[in-house]
């Protein structure tokens, strides 16, 4: 199965309210791509936000966990088209896009995203068409990146209906860390203030159709399992850092 095979397979789990459930790299060793492509998940997302990967680093991280059969996502380090344009062409096959705040700032993205006539990104021979050799495949997965939009403010929280209406978005994701931090209660994530929050954003996606997900941070499978059974369809489980942190803690 190709990018865009995966690509569609994942978008129409989301249509249909399938859960999907990926994970977050931000360790750039390929090695430890390869582990993570091989452990199930349906996509995982390079953070180039938080974490220290660089943009020639790519590559070699998006094919060690297609090696495994995963989606390789890119989250990009700020809402900016050019973070987007590049990474996707470096072979990524959808980004997830932090602080979106706003409909008109999501669809000036969204539109630099695809390659005409969709969008406005730049044509060319780039590592995503193997530098030319595979252009002509390449066209129409150029047209359907996945597009994922971070609500992590609560900015984005009361923009949220029109944001969720800009065409081109497949699902929202919330950032749970800065969405209660954007509240003035870092971290507190059982503080009622917090909850009704989470409860708002799911209902309004539920409401209009939006597949909607969440980060869980900390690897529990109990929590996994509440996420999906409350609604969250776009899902990553853990990141490969908290994986090593609590592999790695020495038994007390």
């Amino acid at each position: 199965m190709d990018r865009l095979e995966r690509v569609r397979t994942i978008r129409a789990s989301l249509r249909s309210g399938t859960s999907v459930v990926g994970s977050w790299m931000q360790l750039t060793d390929s090695n430890v791509a390869e582990i993570m492509g091989r452990s199930g998940y349906q996509w995982v997302a390079i953070d180039m936000e938080h974490g220290p990967v660089s943009l020639s680093q790519l590559p070699d991280l998006f094919r060690a966990l297609e090696l495994g059969g995963t989606l390789p996502l890119a989250r990009v380090a700020s809402p900016l088209p050019i973070n987007c344009r590049q990474a996707l062409d470096q072979g990524a096959a959808g980004v997830v896009i932090p602080m979106i705040s706003s409909a008109a700032q999501l669809q000036a993205i969204i539109n630099e995203c695809h390659w005409p006539p969709r969008g406005r990104r730049g044509v060319g021979f780039q590592r995503a068409n193997v530098f030319g050799k595979f252009f002509d495949a390449y066209v129409q997965e150029a047209q359907e990146s996945l597009i994922i939009a971070q609500i992590e403010h609560i900015d984005a929280v009361n923009n949220l209906e029109s944001i969720i209406a800009v065409e081109g978005l497949d699902a929202i994701m919330v950032g749970p860390y800065d969405l209660s931090a954007s509240l003035g209660i870092t971290g507190e994530f059982e503080n009622k203030k917090y909850l009704e929050t989470l409860s708002k954003i799911l209902s309004m996606c539920a409401k209009h159709k939006m597949p909607c997900g969440i980060h869980v941070v900390q690897p529990d499978p109990k929590m996994l399992e509440q996420r999906i059974s409350e609604g969250y369809t776009f899902i990553a489980y853990g990141v490969d850092t908290v994986f090593l942190n609590h592999g790695a803690a020495l038994p007390k």
